[in-house]
């Protein structure tokens, strides 16, 4: 039941107005491309006949009379004396375009306009009645009953239960969430500090065996009695500290949980249906194809998708721009697609779904495709390029000049093209969004834009890296590659930096000359590099050293600092901590005034400043090569030293034989499993105080709390377990350090 308490009548009009409106343009549409669609049909009457009762209501009497017209003719055409061809569904279609502009005015305005149309409204009544009359009356057009008005709504045509919400309440209930998941990582870090405790702990129990050995049995009673004093409060301190720890962590993990659930429900609030904003869009293909003599439909799928509403509303503009493009310069007319062996109808088709965390929104056609020779010609003439270099352009390559301001290859001016205003509003707006957009045609077989955009404004997915002191983000969306690249692979040209990026040559930039940061003393041999840009323009970041892919709450700057350079938004990391977002397009702008202006520095020597500093040891312990070899990456990237055992019992012989900072080891392996490995770690007076963290696919509780009683100092599930959860492990157990070698 939709909660109406608060509606005035002239809401609850534009609500019904709204909603049968779209029923009757998509069932008129259905009726258009087939006669016979007895419910497509049914459904308009009802349409007609709802808001003749609504347009009652609120006293709108040339709304009642449109209404009724429209009813009447669509009665007719059910009993097969008035059939539905296109001049009468373009009728139709204009008293559905009266009805919505009286919906929208303002209530004030209402009434002086009902008077000035009314004789506009009576002309249309007229018309309609001009076409062939039909005997008998409809038995259903009477008066209706008062609750017409809301009638659909009492029905769910709404949705299930709808709340009036403005999106001030959104914001704010989105804004507490994000700071309740912000808190609630406040916990790991905690815990690592308490792990780092009970490190000391360790430390300090094995401090007082080693003077009470030092002592030997001539010591005197009196500071032997204290000694056993001593260690018998640090074992109940151990003690103690280990049953905290357990508690802390299932506090970690449940107030995790929760906020994340508090979270993704208050992000839903913002999200709608992908149908909700692209309704209109099957009548405006339908209109652009009549008014150039074409037969065109649009097939939408992933209507259900849900998407940002405030992304629905930004790419109402582009979607109309791309599905203006395909009916006028890729649906051929009905003459051409027969002599092709097409259908005489085209066929636009918008597409939304989700995939890899992004929203991924298409626009395709089968018309004719994108003439790439007229394309490299008009790249030519417009001196865009010139023609030795046209001609080596790829195809790709060359698709991309249709997103410059002012190109078209329509030599005339008419009302739907040739201005070569379209499709750099669109690259635009994505750019806007942190998206990015791509081209694909195939002569004589269509043309396909495919636009990858962030799920929503307020959330994206983003590269965390390091320049100088500081973390930046790079929005997944705009990032060409992230990879580490080896010294050796950098030659020079032109006394530049460069490297070999897909066929091409990419220069190196030191990413905190481009930000004003101070340079960090380089980790070793290879670096660490960001691409972005394309094709000519693209560019090779060095930063410091990646942390991880993020998920992060998109924070705007404070209007008062203006446009901040090569920086677009802020966010929260996970410790709390302020991470800027970097805004790609300015970044790209700022590498080419330095490239200008020759003021780009060379890359410092690896081994300049560099400090010879001792790597930590770890050993990996799994009976499967996946995972090891996965881990082992990992922690090497990392600068950690990494020695790997198959199975239990080697992993057993290489910790008694050598030396490591910390094991990492599976639970169900042959001849030892990780269990009694961690058992016989703890039980050794030298090795009690390494560190151990299981990593394991058992994911229950009471798994959990077998691994953690046995003595591990971390249990990680391979079910949740990606780069970030292990190197935070990692580095709450052996030391932050570990991760800056």
């Amino acid at each position: 039941m939709t909660d109406l308490s608060q509606m005035s009548m002239l809401d609850l009009f534009r609500l019904e107005v709204g909603n049968q409106a779209q029923a009757l343009t998509k069932g008129l549409l259905a009726l258009e491309r087939d006669p016979a669609a007895a419910d497509a049909l049914q459904s308009c009457m009802r349409a007609a006949h709802s808001l003749k009762g609504a347009a009652r209501i609120v006293g709108l009497d040339s709304g009642v009379g449109i209404a009724h017209a429209m009813e009447e003719l669509l009665v007719a055409a059910q009993r097969q004396r008035m059939p539905l061809g296109r001049a009468r569904i373009d009728g139709l279609l204009r008293g559905v375009d009266l009805l919505e502009r009286m919906a929208r005015l303002p209530e004030v305005e209402l009434a002086a306009w009902a008077n000035a149309e009314h004789a506009s409204a009576l002309d249309y009544q007229r018309e309609l009645q001009e076409l062939p009359a039909h005997d008998g009356k409809d038995d259903d057009a009477q008066p209706a009953a008062p609750r017409s008005a809301v009638a659909a709504a009492e029905r769910g045509e709404l949705g299930d239960r709808v709340l009036r919400l403005t999106a001030e309440n959104v914001e704010r209930l989105l804004g507490l969430a994000s700071e309740s998941l912000v808190e609630s990582r406040g916990l790991k870090p905690f815990a690592g500090g308490m792990q780092r405790l009970k490190r000391l702990q360790l430390d300090a129990w094995r401090s007082v065996d080693a003077l009470r050995q030092a002592l030997g049995p001539h010591a005197e009673p009196a500071a032997q009695q204290a000694l056993s004093a001593l260690q018998a409060q640090l074992a109940q301190a151990q003690e103690l500290m280990a049953r905290q720890l357990l508690d802390l962590d299932l506090l970690d993990r449940r107030a995790g949980d929760l906020s994340r659930r508090l979270y993704d429900e208050a992000l839903a609030c913002r999200m709608r249906p992908f149908a909700d904003g692209v309704q209109a869009l099957p009548r405006l293909v339908r209109d652009i194809a009549h008014s150039l003599g074409k037969q065109a439909r649009l097939d939408i799928a992933g209507e259900a998708t849900a998407v940002d509403r405030d992304m629905l509303e930004r790419l109402e503009a582009p979607l109309g721009h791309l599905l203006r493009n395909a009916v006028d310069h890729g649906i051929e007319t009905p003459d051409e697609r027969r002599r092709a062996g097409k259908p005489e109808q085209g066929v636009v088709r918008l597409e939304a779904r989700h995939a890899g965390g992004l929203l991924q929104v298409s626009v395709s056609d089968d018309g004719a495709g994108i003439d790439l020779d007229a394309l490299r010609a008009a790249v030519v003439a417009r001196r865009l390029a010139a023609a030795e270099v046209a001609a080596r352009l790829s195809d790709a390559e060359l698709l991309e000049f249709l997103f410059l301001p002012g190109f078209s290859l329509r030599e005339a001016v008419t009302q739907i093209s040739g201005r070569g205003v379209g499709l750099d509003v669109v690259q635009d707006m994505v750019r806007q969004v942190r998206g990015s957009v791509r081209i694909s045609s195939q002569r004589g077989q269509g043309t396909r834009f495919s636009l990858q955009l962030p799920l929503t404004l307020s959330v994206i997915r983003a590269l965390l890296v390091q320049i100088g002191a500081e973390a930046y983000a790079f929005p997944l969306g705009r990032i060409v590659r992230a990879l580490r690249l080896a010294r050796a692979d950098i030659a020079q040209l032109e006394g530049r930096p460069h490297f070999a990026f897909e066929n091409r040559r990419v220069g190196l930039v030191a990413a905190h000359q481009v930000l004003g940061s101070e340079a960090a003393p380089p980790a070793d041999d290879d670096l660490a590099v960001v691409v972005i840009g394309e094709h000519g323009d693209a560019y090779g970041l060095v930063v410091d050293r990646f942390l991880g892919e993020r998920e992060l709450v998109v924070q705007p700057l404070d209007p008062r600092l203006g446009k901040v350079q090569d920086v677009s938004a802020g966010a929260l990391a996970d410790d709390g901590s302020v991470v800027l977002v970097l805004d790609i397009d300015d970044l790209l702008r700022s590498l080419d005034k330095l490239v200008s202006e020759g003021r780009l520095a060379g890359l410092r020597d690896a081994a300049a400043g560099a400090e010879a500093l001792p790597r930590k040891r770890v050993l990996v312990v799994d009976d499967s090569l996946t995972v090891r070899e996965l881990q082992r990456k990992l922690l090497e990237a990392r600068g950690l030293r990494v020695e790997i055992a198959v199975d239990g019992m080697e992993g057993w012989n290489a910790v008694r034989t050598g030396h490591f900072d910390l094991v990492i080891t599976d639970i169900d392996m042959p001849r030892l499993d990780g269990i009694e490995l961690v058992k016989l770690i703890r039980n050794d007076p030298h090795l009690k105080a390494t560190p151990v963290m299981i990593v394991s696919y058992k994911d229950r509780e009471s798994d959990r709390q077998r691994g953690l009683d046995a003595g591990a100092d971390y249990y990680l599930t391979k079910g949740s377990f990606h780069d970030e959860s292990l190197l935070q492990a990692v580095a709450d157990l052996i030391g932050e350090e570990a991760t800056n070698p």
